[in-house]
């Protein structure tokens, strides 16, 4: 009976951390996984935006990564485009991942697999809009980069 308790009380727990890590915040999120874990020159990631403006907030640039990255940040230039396909900015990142000092993973982990969120700021008044990302490290290949994405919340 004890047992059986114990795996209930787990089972409610489990349950529990599900709901409040669900984020109800969100307009839009998408994340774009690297086959093998690395990120090469030539991915050029692109997240269309199909929202109304009016539903949009705070937007977020998302890095999961792992220890296998060799560096404590990471570089990006990114893009966003109008619903023409006209430049309406772009510009170069800096994303620290790993604290310079300790060599610790900078943002929410589990495992080996951590998840760095960073702010961007540039207007997104207009349907249609789109944001395109690549990395610019400078190197061919970017190992223990395992995803990229946007995510943008509700006003």
């Amino acid at each position: 009976m004890k047992t059986r308790n114990k795996l209930v009380i787990w089972g409610l727990l489990l349950s529990f951390g599900a709901l409040v890590s669900c984020d109800g915040n969100r307009a839009f999120e998408e994340f774009h996984a690297f086959p093998g874990e690395t990120w090469t020159l030539t991915d050029t990631v692109k997240f269309e935006l199909n929202k109304e403006p009016n539903e949009l907030g705070e937007t977020l640039i998302g890095v999961r990564f792992n220890e296998n990255y060799p560096f404590s940040n990471l570089y990006v230039n990114f893009w966003v485009n109008d619903s023409s396909g006209n430049v309406l900015e772009t510009k170069l990142l800096n994303i620290p991942l790993f604290d310079s000092k300790s060599g610790k993973p900078i943002g929410k982990g589990f495992g080996d697999t951590f998840t760095k969120f960073d702010t961007l700021r540039f207007p997104l008044n207009e349907k249609g809009r789109s944001i395109t990302i690549l990395q610019y490290m400078r190197k061919e290949e970017v190992e223990g980069i395992e995803a990229i994405g946007i995510k943008i919340l509700k006003k």
